[in-house]
């Protein structure tokens, strides 16, 4: 009677065994196939600065060739507020299916969770591609009585804390750049802070702010209606062959803002792999190449773990230049 009772228990046992390994395989198999077919609907691409800045139009231009790539709509949404953070605060806390990613900036998402809470950090925001930069340029208006950098701070050490700067978000490349300069002439501006590029340059058209730290597309947009002191790149850009770089001047300033696509920390790898291959085989694209370069940016194209190495050499880099600044 005991052998039977053992035997019983040991069939159960094994019974029992075998029908959770059936069922959670069944649930990984069903997972992976997910994975798999990934996309299946929609996807949301959040755009975290106003509707016409940097963002919102590379996004629009990707916009018809990530659907036909990816066979699904792509939806723009707009989580526009504290300089990119309310949008990549979103983006931390959306389900990692894939169905959720969102333009990034740096070094916007290296400096805001290093300086205040920002509801996100920066290694929650996972990177699938980069795909341009914009060197930034320092300009006034052409009836500006300041005609060269040095005018302009000599100007600001006569007056200082009285001359603005008008920049996109706060703990961004623009205000860095403006702090970046003070720290490196001893002299004092008036920060002023806008949503996006979009209202930044109207103010600055509008004569609403002395000088802007303004992105290279921008700047040749406006290129009649400006005067540009200096360039932060490492040498002169093509479309203002006349404006000197601050290098140039003495004066070790080199500020650009990056721009790429990232998903919610915990995406799964292959997920990554499907965008960060849509996302490049645009970059790559000669046409989308000669159209970003005719319009002011410098094209790029960096995959997922190339990107992740160069986020870590810039976390490092500005957290030097950050703790500079405070000294």
């Amino acid at each position: 009677m005991r052998r039977k009772v053992w035997y019983l228990v040991a069939w159960l046992t094994l019974l029992t065994a075998g029908t959770f390994l059936l069922v959670t395989g069944c649930g990984k198999s069903q997972s992976q196939k997910a994975e798999d077919k990934y996309p299946e609907k929609q996807i949301t691409y959040l755009i975290t600065f106003d509707p016409g800045g940097q963002s919102d139009r590379e996004a629009r231009r990707q916009q018809p060739l990530l659907e036909k790539i990816l066979g699904q709509k792509v939806i723009i949404d707009y989580k526009v507020g504290g300089g990119g953070a309310v949008g990549w605060s979103e983006l931390a806390r959306s389900k990692p299916d894939g169905y959720t990613i969102a333009g990034f900036n740096l070094p916007h998402i290296i400096l805001q969770p290093m300086q205040q809470a920002t509801g996100y950090k920066t290694e929650q925001i996972v990177p699938v591609a980069l795909f341009q930069s914009t060197p930034l340029g320092l300009a006034v208006l052409k009836d500006s009585p300041y005609k060269t950098l040095e005018d302009f701070l000599n100007a600001a050490k006569q007056k200082p804390g009285e001359i603005s700067i008008g920049g996109s978000g706060t703990f961004s490349g623009h205000q860095m750049g403006t702090l970046r300069l003070e720290k490196l002439t001893g002299t004092k501006f008036k920060y002023v802070p806008f949503t996006g590029s979009a209202p930044q340059m109207t103010a600055f058209l509008g004569g609403h702010v002395d000088a802007v730290f303004a992105n290279s597309d921008d700047l040749v947009k406006q290129k009649d209606k400006i005067r540009i002191l200096a360039f932060a790149g490492k040498e002169r850009f093509e479309a203002f062959p006349d404006a000197p770089t601050f290098k140039e001047k003495g004066i070790d300033l080199v500020e650009a803002i990056d721009r790429g696509v990232a998903v919610p920390p915990g995406t799964p790898d292959n997920i990554i792999k499907k965008l960060e291959a849509a996302f490049l085989e645009i970059a790559k694209n000669p046409d989308i190449q000669a159209q970003m370069k005719k319009e002011g940016f410098v094209p790029i194209a960096m995959g997922h773990d190339e990107c992740k190495a160069y986020i870590e050499k810039m976390t490092g880099i500005y957290k030097e230049i950050a703790a500079g600044l405070k000294n």
